[in-house]
């Protein structure tokens, strides 16, 4: 399942992932499964017909991503696996980033976060001329929009419904889109 939320040079893209990762850190190993959220670039396109015609958008390379995933085989709602990546790279994320709040109360400290973005764009050393005023106000707005979305999903998540192991002769990741 895939959510966009876009605003005018920024979007939030939200999605179900499993995901097994081939390298695992210290007490990581096992099959992850959660919510992923991305704050994304988002460049539109040139027409492609008419002035009438649809104007292609891409939903371009991540500026933060924060992973609400929990073990498989752990306790729901434990968020034992949780975590952001700050430090965005081109398309690749940095190193996982634990926070003891993110786990504790992730939902609140998503909200938090995403209503400041011009503090997470200084946190992860973005350009602040990759946002508009309309981007801040826009997210901001639809801060609690987006955290429903992700509550949402998580429950989906827990039922069973999404998130699911991929086929055996699939790739370790499953997700729906991110």
């Amino acid at each position: 399942m895939l959510y966009l939320f876009g605003f005018e040079r920024i979007g939030v893209a939200v999605s179900d992932i499993y995901f097994v990762d081939p390298n695992p850190g210290k007490d990581q190993d096992g099959a992850e499964r959660g919510v992923r959220l991305e704050v994304r670039r988002l460049e539109p396109g040139e027409l492609k017909g008419s002035i009438y015609s649809a104007r292609p958008i891409t939903v371009d390379r991540p500026i933060w991503r924060i992973d609400l995933l929990e073990s498989v085989t752990g306790t729901p709602g434990s968020f034992d696996r949780t975590h952001h990546h700050p430090a965005i790279e081109g398309w690749e994320p940095g190193g996982r980033v634990f926070d003891q709040e993110l786990s504790a109360e992730p939902l609140k400290w998503l909200g938090e976060r995403l209503a400041d973005i011009e503090g997470v764009l200084a946190e992860v050393g973005a350009d602040r001329d990759e946002v508009s005023a309309a981007d801040v106000a826009g997210l901001r707005e639809r801060t609690p929009e987006i955290v429903d979305t992700v509550r949402r999903l998580l429950a989906d998540v827990r039922a069973g419904h999404l998130a699911t192991p991929p086929e055996e002769s699939a790739t370790s990741v499953r997700a729906s889109w991110l």
